[in-house]
Parts: C-alpha cells; structure tokens; sequence
C-alpha cells in the first residue's frame, strides 16, 4: 500500500512539475507577445480591422485646339447576380419580373433570362454575369429592376465599376492621342499624348481610413481623407478636329484606291509648327485600314527626291552654281563607280539649267550639281546637311522616334565613293516625314525653321498649369536670296513640273514630288516596292500651313506609283478643302474667282473663303463626325443621339445662329 501512495506521490510531483513548467512557458511568451513582439502584434490586428483605402484621382482630358473633346474617362459597369443570396419567396416573388425588365432592355427573350436566372439559383452560382460594358444611365436602370432594387443582400445584385478612357471621335488620331497601360508584369507602358503626358493627367490617387464592420464591410473612420486625391489637368493639343478629319479621310481614300500597305500625312501650321492633322494608317490582313504605327514619326527611311531641296540649299548658299546653270542630263544615265543613276524619264532632258533639273526632278542634273561641286570636299555639303537638324532626332516629348542616318565623310567604315552622289538623289540617307516636313515648312516660313508641337498647354478648368511656346531651332536656314530663288522653284514643280496635274490657278501650291525604291537591296530585289511622297506647302503667296504625305507600297499594277499620281492627289486634296470647303460653303459658291493679275486678290480670296457663315447649315445625311465637326466650328454645342449619318436636327437650316446655342443630332 505504502509503495502504491509513493508512486502515486511521484506522479502528483511529475504532474505538478509540467504544469508548474507550462505556466512558466505561458508566462514567457505572454511577456514576449506584450513587450518583445507586442508591436507586430498590434500592427496586424489594427491591419486587419483598419486599412488605408486608395482614392483613385479622375483623369484630366485631351482637348484638341478648337475644344473638342479627343480622350476622357468614363465610369463603366458590370452587373452580376449571386443567385444564393436571395431568400426563396423574394426570388420567386421577382424573378420572372427581373427576367421581363432585362429581356426588354437587351431585346432577349424573357423566358430564356428566367431559365438562366434559375439555372444560376440551382447551381448556387454567386457571380453570374447579368451585362457588362454598361453607361450609367443603363446601370441605374437594372439597379431599379425587381429584386435587384433590394440591394446587394436581399437582391443578390453585384455591381462592379471600372473607369475606361473614351475617344469621343472615334478612331481618327488615335496613335496620335494615344493610351496608357499596365502590362501583365506590372510595368505601366504607352504611346502618344496620353503617354507623354501622364504625369500632368494621371493625377495623384487620394486615401482615405476605414474600419472593418459586420459582414465584411468597412466603414470610414473620420469624413475627412487621409490624403485628398488631386485630379488629373487637360491637355490642350494641337489638333483641328476639322483640319484632322479632312486628312484621315483624304488618305484613306489614297490608300484605299492603291492597296497601299500603309501611309501618312501631317499638316503643320507654318509660323507656329503646331501639328493640326497627323494621320497614321495601316493596313490590316482584312483590307481595312487602321491606326497601328505613328508612321510620321516613327518610320526612319530613304526619301528619295523631296531630299533634293537640300541639294539646292547648299549649292545656293555656297554659290557654286544658279538655278539657271546648265547641265546635260546625257540621255538619263549617268555612272558612278560602276553604278547607275537614272532618270524616271527615258531618254533624260537633254540640257536643262539646274531649276529645271529640280522642278524636273533629274536625278542626273541633280547628282552631277552636288557630284561636280563637292566631290573634292564632301564634308562642305553634308555639314549642310547636318545645319538643317536632319542628322539628329527633332527630340519631340514622344517616345519611339525614328533615328536619322546621314553618313559622314569621317566614318570611314560607311562612308565610300557613292555616298555623294547617293546622298543627292535622296538614297543612302534616312530620315522620318516629319523632319522632312519641318525643312520644307522652314522654306515656307521665310528660313525660320521651327520644332513641330502637339501640345500648346497644360490646364486645370481656366487656370494655365504649364503653356508650350513655339520654338525657333534655326532662325534662318539659308539666305533671303536663296529662300526666293527656292521658293519659286518649289512653285514651278507645281505649275510646270512633277506636279504639274495639282496645278490650279486659283489656288496656288508649292512643293516636290518624291518616288523611293525600298527595299531594292535586299533579297535580291524581291522584296523591292515603292514610297511615293508629296511635301509642300499652301498658299503660296502667304502660306499658312505645310503638308506631306507618304505612301508605302501602293499598288504598281498600271506601273502608277510616282509621287505625283499618289501622294500629290491627298496634298490637294486636303488644302482646297481647308481653304474652300470649310464650314462657309455656302459663302464660297457665290464668290468670284480672283484675278491671278491683281497682286492682292489672292489674299482677299483666302479672307473671304475663311469667314464663316453666321446661319444654321444643313446637316441631314452627312456623317455624323463631319456634322459635328461642321456645327462646332460654327461656335454650337452639338450633342449627337445614335451612330451613322445625320436623320434629323433640333436647329432649322437657315435660321440665324445664336452664340453659345445647342443643336441635337439624331444619327441613323
């Protein structure tokens, strides 16, 4: 018996011991979890009952020069269903009702939505896709539905909100105002205005405190924010949304009748350098075409003639030779270390001065001009080139711009003995449209050579954030003798020369045609096609914007791929629209053509045709976007209902129009 009471004695010691053991380790890491860990402790426990929310900040918009709106975020929605939620008698109480008000509003069959809506209930579905993609309007209208008007936990109904970024005319620019994106690996990546921009647009998100409550929810701590979100600014642009639309559509048509792979054009205001059109097409495998590429400034390539107005500027201003310098064409060939140079006219020109040559465009007057004068001294005509900035990138705040190539004479590893004669003609050289652009717009703008721009400010509503200046990168080119003696010649390409089928005498243009083989070294030539290209400038007499156009790959069935036949018909095109289908159509039928005679008529013909018409055009059966695009000009508000071409107008054509006045449009 004593034995038992021992061993039972060592069991209640052994017993105690533990426990004695245990309540120290319980008294240890109760130490260590108020003094030593106590503040991670608290940390997580405030984390999971508090947490700072994001406030995201609105997105400032894109506006294009005129106030149109180009780019702005709207709210989105998407309406779900948890099919579980919903007690038994509210479901069967409403479903057939909800499923009556969805078919109605989608046009679907309401007994298909109620088998669905049941079909969700049974398989305890709790996110079940009601629509997506909707306005706010639509997503006030379901959340009114039957059922759903009972709220999340008695309704079922989820709704989710994400906001979108909007082109509020659609596809026209849409390289050029661009977008902002994050990728799958959370790098944040972009084109264009929005890209360039972001950091003025995107704002700076807001946080606010909230505490969590019953259910999963969280509730604010205090009604004011922990940080208050700042709103993103404006961006005011560049763009005529007339000017824009009169471009995009001019070279898609262009492009369209040659099959052309792909193409440009850009309009610039000639003392400013403001970009009022920049169209960017490419085709897709389904014929169409589309905004894919920022060609005009991205796409470094060999220009093939238009370059030849450098050959003009430096054999001028280093008097060498004049315009009026006779050069025999020796039957169009001419070699130059065992290759070629010939004219796209059989035979040649026979002897012709140099301006003739230009107007001409003689790739064998004009190589042998720079061939004779610089062979000795290459490195005195490309540092011309190199003057006129198209040795380096314009450096636009844009991102992707394409580099320029000029060989240099000191590059011994490319630089040989055809890089003369190759450089005159416009090949073994490369620069983009838009640098091209800017040295015939410097022409046009007296030898101010100026940065092109496509922003002008940066705006919060009224007040200016930050303003953009035109900017003067080569305040004079070449000499004012030189400058008329070119102008003159770029005047007679049109009326005499390559482009002589643009040629009109009441409306005078200057500028050159250019034709470029590409790809003619690779593959053995398989791969070999054409860049036709027009760049100049309107009116002559006083211009007031630039222009060109290139056209990648056209069509060469009817061996018709020069500048002229492709890319001079859009130049055309795009500035007697400006000048003589503006929003005062009506004004400009009843005008009398002017006098080519009288010194000032052109002029008082342009300030006639730019005045506009104070009454209420016609609008009916136009495209919607041209109405709009005609109505805003005219200084009216315009709301447009539908898609498609104009069936009706709230204003009567003919009536006077009243500043600040609305018009609605009903498009079908």
């Amino acid at each position: 018996m004593a034995v038992d009471d021992k061993y039972i004695s060592y069991r209640t010691y052994l017993v105690a011991f533990i426990i004695f053991v245990m309540a120290i380790a319980v008294a240890v890491k109760l130490t260590n979890i108020q003094w030593v860990d106590g503040d991670h402790y608290r940390e997580l426990a405030k984390e999971r009952t508090v947490r700072n929310f994001v406030i995201p900040a609105n997105k400032g918009n894109v506006y294009s020069a005129d106030g149109s709106l180009l780019a702005t975020s709207i709210p989105n929605y998407a309406i779900r269903f948890d099919a579980v939620a919903p007690s038994t008698e509210n479901f069967e109480k409403n479903v057939k009702s909800l499923a009556d008000s969805l078919g109605f509003m989608f046009k679907k069959s309401s007994s298909t939505i109620q088998n669905e809506l049941r079909k969700a209930r049974e398989h305890k579905n709790r996110y079940y896709l009601i629509a997506q993609k909707l306005s706010y309007t639509q997503y006030m209208k379901i959340k009114g539905f039957p059922l759903f008007n009972l709220g999340a936990y008695k309704g079922g109904i989820i709704i989710e909100q994400k906001t979108i970024r909007e082109h509020p005319i659609g596809k026209i620019a849409e390289r050029t105002i661009g977008y902002e994106r994050t990728m799958l690996n959370g790098v944040s990546d972009g084109k264009g205005i929005e890209w360039a921009f972001r950091e003025y647009l995107n704002g700076k998100d807001g946080k606010i405190l909230k505490q969590k409550i019953a259910k999963g929810q969280w509730k604010p701590i205090r009604d004011v924010n922990e940080v208050e979100p700042q709103d993103g600014y404006d961006i005011i642009s560049t763009i005529d949304v007339y000017i824009q639309d009169i471009a995009h559509h001019a070279l898609l048509k262009q492009l369209e009748e040659y099959e052309a792979d792909h193409g440009c054009v850009v309009v610039m205001e000639t003392k400013t350098g403001q970009i009022k059109a920049i169209s960017n097409l490419g085709r897709a495998t389904d014929g169409t075409y589309y905004e894919t590429t920022n060609y005009a400034y991205a796409e470094s390539h060999e220009p093939g003639s238009t370059f030849k107005l450098v050959d003009l500027i430096a054999i001028l201003e280093d008097k060498v030779a004049d315009t009026s310098t006779v050069y025999d064409s020796r039957k169009g060939i001419i070699t130059y270390y065992g290759r070629k140079v010939r004219d796209s006219h059989d035979g040649g020109y026979g002897k012709i001065s140099l301006a003739r040559g230009f107007e001409l465009s003689s790739n064998t007057v004009m190589v042998q001009a720079v061939y004779d004068n610089y062979k000795n001294n290459p490195s005195k005509f490309v540092n011309h080139v190199n003057s006129l900035g198209l040795n380096k990138k314009l450096g636009l705040a844009f991102k992707g711009e394409g580099v320029p190539y000029i060989p240099q004479p000191s590059d011994k590893k490319h630089w040989s003995n055809v890089s003369l004669p190759w450089m005159a003609f416009g090949y073994g050289v490369s620069v983009t449209p838009l640098q091209t652009l800017t040295l015939y717009n410097a022409i046009a703008n007296n030898g101010v050579m100026v940065k092109p721009m496509l922003v002008t400010e940066v705006k919060e509503w009224d007040k200016t954030i930050k303003k953009y200046n035109t900017e003067v990168t080569n305040s004079k080119i070449c000499s004012d003798e030189t400058l008329r003696k070119i102008q003159a010649v770029l005047a007679n390409v049109v009326k005499k020369g390559t482009a002589s089928k643009l040629y009109t005498k009441d409306f005078p243009m200057a500028g050159k045609t250019g034709t470029a083989a590409v790809n003619y070294a690779k593959n053995g030539g398989v791969d070999k096609h054409y860049a036709s290209s027009f760049v100049g400038y309107f009116p002559v007499n006083d211009p007031k914007y630039s222009c060109i156009v290139v056209v990648h790959k056209p069509n060469t069935a009817n061996n018709n791929y020069y500048g002229a036949d492709v890319a001079g018909p859009v130049f055309k095109r795009i500035a007697q629209k400006i000048f003589t289908e503006t929003p005062s159509t009506n004004v400009i039928k009843k005008l009398d053509r002017p006098n080519p005679k009288q010194d000032n008529s052109y002029n008082e013909y342009y300030a006639k045709v730019e005045k506009k018409q104070n009454v209420i055009p016609n609008v009916k059966g136009m495209p919607g976007m041209d109405a709009v695009a005609l109505l805003e000009n005219l200084g009216l508000k315009v709301k447009a209902v539908g898609t498609g071409k104009v069936k009706s107008q709230s204003l009567q054509a003919g009536q006077n129009i009243v500043k600040d006045s609305s018009i609605q449009l009903e498009l079908l």
